[in-house]
This record gives structure tokens, C-alpha cells and sequence, in this order.
């Protein structure tokens, strides 16, 4: 693995958990727009290394107890959905296909395997974890492809996967 690379990956991650503290907490878990806008941004510039580098956000964010277990599970999928579409379409519109993955593979891993786990007596339901996800997801995937289109019209060198 390039050296350049490796940098990419631990940059995203650690803004990933310095943009931490901002964060709505959403009955059991804690949302964070900031770290879908990172990972739209990360999907299409460093491929499926953003998933890594969402992993480094989760795991900085969990240990240091500013979120939730949900994050190993919500965050990693959205940037490999988003780095999949961009390796398809070659576009700056793939960092709006991060809910896809945060949502329905990251929600649904929160739901049917953490929460009944986790949570005593009613478990919240799949059904709970899509609306939360989706309440942050959507609002940051938007606003990464703005940043990528900011980046992109201001000819500001970017790495390309």
C-alpha cells in the first residue's frame, strides 16, 4: 500500500472523530452527519479504504465514549457503497448513494444482531435504526458531494482511486 494512501485513510478517520462532538443523540445511538459527509467525500476519493478509515472514527469515537457501539455497523457500509458507485459511474453524484449503505446494511446489522443484544426489554426495531441513520445520512451525503464540488471547481488537487 502507498505511503499516500495510508495518510488519506488515517486523515478521514481522524476527522471522522474530531468532527465527533457534534452528534444528535437518536434514542440509543448518537448521529453524526459530519461522518457521512466524510465518508461521501472519502468513498470517492480513496475507494474502499474509506470503509477503513470509518472504522478509525467509530473506534476513536466508541473508546473515547463520545458514541455508540452502532457506529461499527452504521458507518463503514455507507463508504463502500459510495466508493462501489463511484467505481461504476465515475462521478461526484456517488457520495449521494451513502445512505444506501449506512440505512439498509448498517441499520438493519443495528437492529437484528446489536440492539436485542444491547438493549433490555423491547429492543428498538429495524425499523427505528433506518429513520435515525437516515436522519444523518442523508443531510452529510449531501453535503459531501457540496464539498466535492467545492473541491473540484476550485482546482484544488484531489487524489483520484
Amino acid at each position: 500500500m502507498k505511503t499516500r494512501m495510508i495518510v488519506y485513510i488515517a486523515v478521514f478517520g481522524a476527522l471522522g472523530a474530531a468532527l465527533g462532538w457534534i452528534s444528535i443523540p437518536v434514542g440509543p445511538t448518537k448521529v453524526y452527519p459530519l461522518q457521512h459527509t466524510i465518508n461521501g467525500i472519502a468513498g470517492v476519493l480513496i475507494g474502499p479504504w474509506a470503509a477503513a478509515a470509518a472504522l478509525i472514527a467509530a473506534t476513536v469515537r466508541f473508546t473515547t465514549g463520545m458514541g455508540t457501539i452502532y457506529a461499527f455497523p452504521g458507518s463503514p457500509f455507507g463508504a463502500l457503497v459510495v466508493s462501489i458507485v463511484y467505481k461504476l459511474i465515475k462521478k461526484d453524484t456517488s457520495a449521494l448513494f451513502e445512505p444506501l449503505g449506512t440505512v439498509f446494511i448498517g441499520g438493519t446489522l443495528s437492529g437484528l444482531l446489536i440492539a436485542p443484544y444491547i438493549t433490555q426489554g423491547g429492543a428498538p426495531t429495524v425499523w427505528f435504526f433506518w429513520t435515525a441513520f437516515a436522519a444523518s445520512c442523508i443531510p452529510g451525503a449531501v453535503l459531501g458531494y457540496v464539498v466535492l464540488k467545492i473541491l473540484r471547481r476550485s482546482n484544488v488537487e484531489v487524489y483520484r482511486s
